[in-house]
């Protein structure tokens, strides 16, 4: 014979006293759950106001609360973003008031200092390119690479074919580090805010800069190179 379960007197006061326990609804009493489960369940102290219901009201707020923090920070971060953009034009538009105009200048240059070429070849180059459009030279100079166009030099230097020539060279090295400073030139023009059509090469010198020595007293090759570009009026005035 199994021996009944025999409730003791403090167990009897919780018999009509309502659980909390998620199994069980709130209605219900340890009357009417197992005496296996009455171990793992729990009395619930109602107060004088206390009601059933209060606790899913309770629940229901709690997450109407949470839903309107929620919303206030969505409605937060939208008004911070717009904030940040107001401020970003702001800023753009104060740095475009700050930055100064450059006024127009009448000449443009451009320096090549102790470049490793010989100042025979760049003084022929320098007259080969003086009072020429920058876009042209620098078209030339690539026809001169390519050894399609001589440069001009005088001396017991072989003939070239040619309008106007009579011996020339290809001086290959001596281009590429002219159109360098070419590009440079047009740059300097364009900043300037001076008409790249109307430009000119005004003027092209070439001179010897230090130059270094080397093993058995022999002196390198080293040349400063100077190009003005100036519009078309102001090259017929010079001129003048």
């Amino acid at each position: 014979m199994e021996k009944q379960y025999a409730p003791t007197a403090s167990e009897k006061k919780q018999m009509n006293a309502p659980v909390q326990n998620p199994i069980v609804k709130s209605k219900e009493t340890l009357a009417d759950v197992r005496p296996e489960d009455r171990k793992h369940l729990l009395p619930v102290k109602e107060s004088k106001d206390s009601k059933p219901e209060q606790a899913h009201e309770h629940i229901n707020e709690h997450k109407a609360e949470s839903q309107d923090k929620e919303k206030k920070s969505d409605t937060q971060n939208v008004k911070h973003k717009a904030q940040d953009k107001v401020e970003l034009k702001d800023n753009v538009e104060k740095k475009e008031a700050k930055a100064p105009k450059i006024a127009k200048k009448d000449e443009a240059i451009a320096h090549g200092s102790s470049i490793r070429a010989s100042k025979k070849a760049s003084m022929y180059i320098c007259d080969f390119i003086k009072n020429k459009p920058i876009d042209l030279a620098v078209s030339q100079l690539q026809e001169v690479i390519k050894m399609k166009r001589a440069i001009p030099f005088k001396g017991e230097i072989p003939h070239r074919h040619g309008k106007g020539m009579m011996s020339g060279r290809y001086p290959i090295n001596v281009s590429k580090i002219f159109i360098n400073i070419l590009k440079g030139l047009k740059g300097n023009v364009i900043v300037n805010g001076m008409d790249l059509d109307k430009t000119r090469i005004a003027f092209a010198s070439a001179s010897w800069a230090s130059r270094p020595q080397r093993a058995g007293g022999v002196r390198a090759k080293r040349t400063n190179v100077i190009l003005k570009a100036r519009e078309a009026t102001n090259i017929k005035e010079a001129k003048k």
